[in-house]
Order: C-alpha cells, then sequence, then structure tokens
C-alpha cells in the first residue's frame, strides 16, 4: 500500500523488507495474510482444562480460609485460657499474701504471749512459751465464739503457777483482747487430781504440810520426812501408815502389858474361853512403821498389846497378821 509505506519511519532493513514482500504481494494479486483465530474445537478443548485449573484454585483458596478460621479460634481460646491463668496467678498471690498476713499475726501473738510476765500475772519469772498455734477455722470477722490458742509453755513450775492465778485473777487482758487461761488435762489427770483434791483434809488432820503440784503430784511433809507420791491410792495408804503411827505413839503398851502380864497367850486364841480378835490395819508400802496387835475379849477390855517393828519389802503384797517377838510371861 503506497499509503502504509509513507506512514512508516525508517526503522531499518527489516521493516523496508516487510514493506518491499508486502507491495509484491499485491501487484500480484496475492490478498495479505490474515491473523490465525482458534477454531470451536479448540476453546472447547481449552475450557475444560481452565475450568479445572480455577476449580483447583478455588478449593485451595477455601481450604486456606478454613484453616485461617481454625487459626483464629486456637487464638481466642488461647487468649481465653491465658485471661483465666492470669486470673489463677492473681488469685494465689491474694491467698499468699493472707497466708503471709497470718503467720505474721500468729508470730505476733506468740511473742506476746511471751511477754506474760509479772505485770500480767504477778510472777517471779517469765514465762517460757516456745510456740503457738491457731485451733479450729481461720478467722472470720462474723464470728462470735472466742478463738483457742494452744500455748505449750517449758516449764510444770510454771505451769502451775500460770494456771493458779488465772483461777484467782480471772481473765486478762493483753492488748484490748480478753484471754481465759484454762488447762487441758486429760481425763486420766483430771480424775487423779480430783483424787488428790479429796485425800486434802487428811494431812491437815495429821498436821502436815501438803501441796499439789504439776498435773497430778501431791507432796507431803511431817517431822522433816517427805514424800513426793504420783498415785492416789499410795497416798491414801502413805497416810493410813502415818495415822497409824500417831495411834501408836499415844497407846499406853507398859501399862497394858503389865496389867494383863498374868494372862496366858495361848487362852487368847479365838475361840478359847477368852476370846481374842487380832486387828490388822494396812500398811504403807516401802514404809518402816510400828504396827499393834490388839486382843481384847467379848466386853472391848483389851488384854494384851504388843509392839511390833515391821517393813514391807514387796510393794505388791498384802500385809498379813504378824505374831508377836516376845511372848508374854
Amino acid at each position: 500500500m503506497p499509503g502504509g509505506r509513507s506512514s512508516h519511519k525508517n526503522t531499518g532493513r527489516p521493516a523496508r523488507q516487510l514493506l518491499f514482500s508486502e507491495a509484491l504481494l499485491q501487484a500480484k494479486g496475492v490478498p495479505p495474510p490474515m491473523a490465525t483465530q482458534p477454531s470451536a474445537t479448540q476453546q472447547d478443548m481449552a475450557d475444560p482444562a481452565q475450568e479445572s485449573t480455577m476449580d483447583h484454585i478455588l478449593q485451595e483458596i477455601s481450604s486456606v480460609g478454613r484453616r485461617l478460621e481454625g487459626v483464629k479460634s486456637a487464638m481466642v481460646s488461647l487468649a481465653a485460657e491465658t485471661k483465666s491463668i492470669h486470673t489463677e496467678i492473681a488469685s494465689f498471690q491474694t491467698g499468699v499474701l493472707g497466708l503471709v498476713q497470718r503467720v505474721s499475726k500468729v508470730e505476733a501473738q506468740a511473742s506476746s504471749l511471751q511477754d506474760i510476765d509479772q505485770e500480767l500475772l504477778f510472777l517471779r519469772t517469765t514465762l517460757g512459751v516456745p510456740k503457738s498455734s491457731y485451733v479450729g477455722p481461720p478467722e472470720n470477722r462474723y464470728r462470735r465464739s472466742p478463738r483457742p490458742i494452744i500455748a505449750c509453755l517449758l516449764r510444770h513450775t510454771q505451769a502451775c503457777q500460770l494456771i493458779q492465778k488465772a483461777r484467782t485473777q480471772g481473765p486478762c487482758q493483753l492488748d484490748g483482747h480478753t484471754i481465759r487461761i484454762s488447762a487441758d488435762f486429760s481425763k486420766e489427770t483430771s480424775d487423779r487430781r480430783r483424787a488428790f483434791l479429796a485425800l486434802r483434809p487428811r494431812p491437815r488432820q495429821l498436821e502436815a504440810k501438803y501441796g499439789l503440784f504439776d498435773l497430778a503430784r501431791m507432796w507431803i511433809t511431817k517431822n522433816g520426812t517427805s514424800k513426793d507420791l504420783y498415785d492416789p491410792e499410795d497416798s491414801c495408804s502413805f497416810l493410813d501408815g502415818w495415822s497409824l503411827m500417831n495411834s501408836s505413839t499415844s497407846t499406853p503398851h507398859r501399862d497394858t502389858m503389865a496389867a494383863d502380864q498374868n494372862t496366858p497367850s495361848h487362852n487368847l486364841a479365838p475361840g478359847g474361853s477368852g476370846s481374842a480378835h487380832q486387828l490388822s490395819l494396812p500398811c504403807p508400802r516401802g514404809q518402816d512403821l510400828e504396827r499393834l496387835l490388839h486382843s481384847h475379849d467379848d466386853s472391848g477390855q483389851v488384854l494384851h498389846s504388843v509392839a511390833l517393828h515391821t517393813q514391807v519389802a514387796d510393794i505388791d503384797k498384802s500385809c498379813s497378821p504378824l505374831k508377836p517377838l516376845v511372848e508374854p510371861t
């Protein structure tokens, strides 16, 4: 085409050859070549492959979306768990703080118990309180009943002084709190103490000094002789022996023997004409005492009396009636 040649600029040798070939073809009457277009068959064959590729791409996109949703839900659950963990940590810290406060309060009360001395209970020495602990539920401001505190004392003498002063003085006031002190005895110890308290009139009758010490212990002193007794039965036997010794010192042995020396001893056998009765009293365990063997007739007149000296060797064996060491003439 003439117009086409003028429209092209000088772009080099390949462009000139193309124009020359086009002009030659036009001169021969041959139409120029048309651009190739795909046929319908080729289009039909290409569409399923493209559709399958697109479907595969869409499936991958949907799977990626589902994975993203799972990741989002996992992140939400992880955030919730993290929040609950932080809440538990905060509550644990609060509990630890409360426990530390309780421990500090217990230590403060223990130090307060250690400060109980002459100013509070008028004792001679300061009490030795090694430890103290709470008993029962934790402190509650709505709790109306008093909270018991157990204090462990080192020495029994101070415990006795504390209990005695607490009984005589009544409730104590310490840091604005009312403290009532009472002994925590077992049933066995309480029974022994009651038995010792029942024996208190007997040392008074014997004009002996006595005292109750420690948990359950009786101390008796008379004429320079002291005895520590831990069993009420032993105390009763010991007091019986002292009573017998006092009665022996007040009995006129020699006058009775002089008045009745003509009475033969074989006539004092039970069932004879001068029926005699032997009176044996219980002997104190492990003690020396003078026993008297009294013989009297039915009318109550004393016929014979001999002083004997006996020592009980076996504390578990009861005393049997003894024979006179000196036969009457």
